[in-house]
């Protein structure tokens, strides 16, 4: 943004990149496509620095940020030819989030931004279809009633004004829909700032490990519309199968609706394959932006897109969330077709994701004569069993008891991010393959099946059931299982071969004479009670092999490496490629800790 002084926006016309840690990775993924020459609405960025700003301050934008906003503002009403609140030429714009560390659906984003009364009116003119025109007032009155006033109201009804939503909020949470556009704006910024504090988002940060020091960027983009008539849509595609890791293109199309309708699961969604038959040049023109994407940024991608009249918007891409068994697969799968070196095919592969992929499957026959309780599709592959439960405070309270328990919902949001972590499995009645409920269950590693038909759980709670998502099948009872072999997965099988040539520690069979024993020391063996890692580096000083739990975890890896050990043995339980990958993780992160020190 060469002609704006403030340095607390950042245009996204692709001139400049500040990088992803200061712009969010919703905003630096536009960056780079702007650079490819994709097509991308226009947009500017509040950075990541402003809103601990925002927070530092009280919960408030301060006035010289607010008049950056406006500085970034004028130079997108000049990029797009249109201007908020101007019925003549209006200009509606996208509020979103986006936090370095992709965090997807645990903050806030409101779309329809700068809709007013005469601008619903001016836009019904302009395109010709009043309904558009009321559907997209409508929509923002409820989006925003939600998102920022925190009214409990449902999504608008067919024939809906905005006026009867307007009452709806005023009525529920006191609070009037602002009509100036500029409030509008204002409001819905310190929404997303505040999102970041939202107690989903940390309980999704502290489910992963993510510091709460950092923030969320804010993205403020121009609206492009889905719901506009014929051949104009929405979706979300995947470069590979994020399942399974295959190299097929993946996905899911609704065609008359905005993005918020596909990640909710709230309405049946379509194939690629049905994009293809309605619309092959614009199918054929994602397939082709999603090869260039994966290219370049040397991973699987997840693209939001729309369609407007035929044309093909993409509005943010980021690396896929995938399961275990995909990330394994994928993994391997781009470090034999150069796209990255071996050394990133490793660290981009969990101990935890190794763990998920190596629990049991049905034994053969299991499920034969077994009562099937429910079909849908497959989210996230993987066996469960356990005791049903409808919402998420009873997942998260059963699971502290130590029960096992399968978490059954009609749809999922973000608020049940809790019950999604405390479950085994997380069974949903609606939605599909790229809901909410199956972007995070296969971030999460939990099987998941989505899509089993309303109103089919209906009584399930209390029920022991069985989940194999792999199948997308629910069965009753708690069914027999058998354990999977590494051996038996070629994937696993190569990962493990490039794991021990990296890691500076062997895994062995047999302690040899000189070998320290954490468990048999009592060192470790309570999880609510890790021990110091100096105290562990001192008992494995000068050892020939260690074994132990703790050795499975990323203060002991590290631990082991600080203590010059050369070699470990696998403890009961444990699988030689998740310790090889403990270790080397614990490596990297200790020569990212000592590049700090020294920078």
């Amino acid at each position: 943004m060469s002609t704006l002084t403030s340095d607390r926006v950042v245009p996204l016309d692709g001139s400049v990149s500040p990088g992803k840690d200061r712009l969010g990775g919703k905003a630096d993924g536009i960056v780079r496509m702007r650079r490819l020459g994709l097509r991308v609405p226009s947009a500017f960025t509040i950075p990541v620095t402003e809103c601990r700003r925002y927070h530092e301050s009280g919960g408030r934008l301060d006035e010289e940020t607010w008049q950056a906003v406006l500085d970034g503002l004028r130079w997108l009403e000049r990029e797009t030819g249109r201007r908020l609140g101007d019925p003549s030429a209006p200009l509606l714009v996208s509020v979103r989030s986006g936090a370095p560390v992709s965090m997807p659906g645990m903050m806030d984003t409101v779309l329809n931004l700068g809709i007013t009364d005469e601008v619903e009116q001016a836009l019904a003119g302009l395109s010709g279809d009043p309904d558009f025109a009321r559907d997209t007032h409508t929509r923002f009155c409820a989006q925003f009633g939600k998102v920022v006033l925190g009214a409990d109201v449902e999504d608008p009804r067919p024939g809906a004004d905005a006026d009867s939503l307007r009452a709806e909020v005023a009525e529920d949470s006191g609070r009037e829909v602002p009509r100036e556009p500029l409030d509008q704006l204002r409001e819905a910024i310190n929404a997303v700032f505040a999102s970041w504090r939202s107690r989903r988002a940390i309980t999704y940060r502290k489910h992963w490990g993510i510091s709460d020091e950092g923030g969320t960027a804010v993205t403020v983009q121009a609206m492009v519309f889905g719901n506009l008539g014929e051949a104009s849509g929405t979706g979300v595609f995947f470069t590979r199968d994020p399942l399974t890791g295959a190299p097929d293109p993946y996905g899911e199309w609704l065609p008359g609706g905005q993005g918020e309708d596909v990640v909710s699961g709230t309405h049946a969604v379509q194939t690629l394959a049905d994009l293809a038959a309605q619309l092959p040049d614009v199918h054929a023109e994602l397939l082709e932006a999603g090869r260039v994407l994966e290219r370049e940024n040397g991973d699987v991608q997840d693209i939001e897109f729309t369609v407007e009249r035929g044309q093909l918007f993409l509005l943010q891409t980021r690396s896929a969330k995938r399961s275990p068994s995909a990330a394994v697969r994928t993994a391997v799968d781009f470090a034999e077709a150069n796209l990255v070196d071996r050394a990133t095919a490793l660290q981009r592969v969990t101990p935890e994701q190794v763990a998920s992929v190596l629990q049991p499957r049905l034994a053969p026959g299991a499920a034969e004569a077994t009562e099937v309780l429910a079909h849908g599709e497959p989210a996230c592959p993987g066996v469960a069993a356990g005791v049903a439960v409808g919402d998420s405070e009873a997942a998260e309270a059963a699971a502290g008891e130590g029960r096992a328990v399968i978490l059954v919902r009609p749809t999922t949001s973000p608020e049940d991010i809790s019950g999604m972590i405390a479950a085994r499995a997380v069974v949903t009645e609606l939605g599909g393959s790229t809901s909410h409920a199956a972007v995070v269950t296969r971030a999460l590693g939990r099987p998941c099946v989505v899509g089993v038909g309303t109103g089919v759980t209906a009584g399930w709670s209390g029920r022991t059931v069985t989940i194999d998502a792999t199948k997308g099948i629910v069965y009753a009872g708690r069914l027999p299982t058998e354990a999977v072999r590494a051996e038996d997965d070629p994937a696993l099988s190569r990962l493990l071969e490039w794991a021990r040539e990296a890691s500076p520690v062997q895994v062995v069979e047999e302690m040899p004479e000189g070998s320290v024993d954490l468990d048999a020391a009592g060192v470790g063996l309570d999880p609510s009670a890790p021990p110091e890692p100096q105290h562990v580096v001192g008992l494995l000083t000068g050892a020939s092999c260690a074994r132990g739990v703790v050795i499975a975890t990323p203060a002991g890896a590290g631990a082991v490496l600080e203590a010059g050990v050369p070699a470990v043995a696998a403890a009961p339980g444990q699988h030689p490629l998740v310790l090889l990958l403990h270790l080397l993780h614990a490596g990297s992160q200790r020569r990212a800790t000592s590049a700090g020190d020294g920078a």
